[in-house]
């Protein structure tokens, strides 16, 4: 009888424990998939197959990397009721290992028992984005030719990231799809974790046609990602890390000039710092003076490589600390290829929107007034 009543009290201590963190989520716009769900079949799929895939990879011996990549470079499962496909699989694990992702941290933040959440917010994308359970990672649904895109440009983009290891750049480390769903995710690093401590975010192109958002109204479920002209009058202030974040945002879009893109945008969140970060614990001075082996040579040849010191997080990456703030910054969304569509929607939006400044325009126009943005708002 007593062990009845006990297993009954911990049930319910379960149940209560899972209440207060769905009502969590739902004020941060995160839903959990659950069994009633609609991507609840979908999501266990996934699971099921990034699974056996990493399991597979990981059981066998294979080369780091292999050159040249091709868009059909992949691997085929077969399971119940499904078949998946893995795309580059030794490259993907290539960048989760200079990211210092073990394939174990991997699988265990893409397959465990805990649910998947929905993020959902005011974007205008149709994609569907899932978070892992610990928030660390992104699967966001692409078409197929915004996979075979990034697939075809592998080389170069690794290139890019080995060439500028604490590039702003999303870093991507899977991409998956699924014939029976005719579906395609990549999986990405979130640029806002870990965030607990983060309640503003925004989303930056550069320029003011249709980039305001609508604060969030208090106890909306949806979170406001919000927009340039919602930023108007603030600054990021990083101080003496001023030159090196807007100098690498400039590498940064020379290179996705180089692929021909536009429409990118760069995701912007920040904190305050706490006591004990705010003593500089993470700033380049105080590295410089307790490190008594980063003498001033070593700093510049350091800095030639342009490479900064890290704070010791699974994310750093994305993160920069000002004498403040700590913030969270990233570049995303760079599968959008100057074509004819776009050429043609350039003309239309100069006739609709004579002198001012929209998003559609070419490749170095776009990367231009991009970096002049940063510029002019970092302080």
């Amino acid at each position: 009888m007593a062990q009845r009543q006990a297993a009954a009290a911990s049930r319910a201590t379960r149940r209560r424990r899972w209440w207060h963190l769905r009502q969590r989520w739902r004020m941060l716009g995160v839903f959990e998939i659950d069994s009633e769900h609609e991507f609840y079949h979908l999501t266990t799929i996934i699971k099921e197959g990034i699974l056996s895939a990493l399991q597979s990879s990981m059981d066998t011996p294979r080369p780091v990397r292999t050159r040249p990549i091709r868009p059909s470079s992949s691997e085929t499962q077969t399971h119940e009721g499904f078949e998946m496909q893995t795309f580059a699989g030794p490259v993907f694990a290539s960048l989760r290992c200079s990211l210092d992702i073990s394939e174990d941290e991997y699988k265990n933040s893409l397959c465990s028992d805990g649910c998947y959440l929905q993020f959902v917010s005011n974007s205008k994308s149709k994609a569907d984005f899932f978070v892992t359970n610990d928030k660390r990672f992104f699967l966001k649904t692409q078409s197929r030719r915004e996979v075979m895109f990034l697939l075809s440009n592998l080389p170069a983009y690794v290139d890019h990231l080995e060439k500028y290891p604490h590039s702003l750049m999303v870093r991507f480390l899977g991409s998956v799809s699924f014939r029976s769903d005719r579906k395609y995710f990549i999986v990405m690093q979130s640029v806002f974790y870990p965030d607990e401590r983060i309640n503003i975010r925004y989303d930056i192109k550069g320029c003011e046609v249709g980039r305001w958002t609508d604060p969030a109204i208090k106890g909306n479920q949806i979170i406001k990602v919000l927009k340039d002209n919602n930023f108007e009058g603030q600054h990021i202030a990083l101080a003496q890390q001023k030159s090196w974040f807007v100098d690498q945002l400039k590498m940064d879009t020379d290179f996705l000039r180089g692929l021909n893109v536009l429409d990118y945008s760069l995701l912007l969140a920040h904190q305050p710092l706490h006591k004990d970060e705010l003593d500089g614990k993470h700033s380049f001075e105080i590295h410089c003076n307790t490190q008594q082996s980063n003498t001033e040579s070593e700093l510049q040849e350091f800095h030639a490589d342009h490479r900064r010191l890290l704070p010791n997080f699974k994310n750093a990456v994305h993160i920069i600390d000002g004498p403040e703030r700590r913030y969270f910054v990233g570049i995303i969304d760079i599968f959008t290829v100057y074509g004819w569509r776009k050429k043609l929607e350039n003309l239309w939006k100069r006739l609709r929107y004579p002198g001012r400044a929209f998003s559609t325009v070419s490749p170095p126009d776009y990367s231009q007034r991009f970096c002049q943005w940063v510029q002019k708002h970092t302080q």
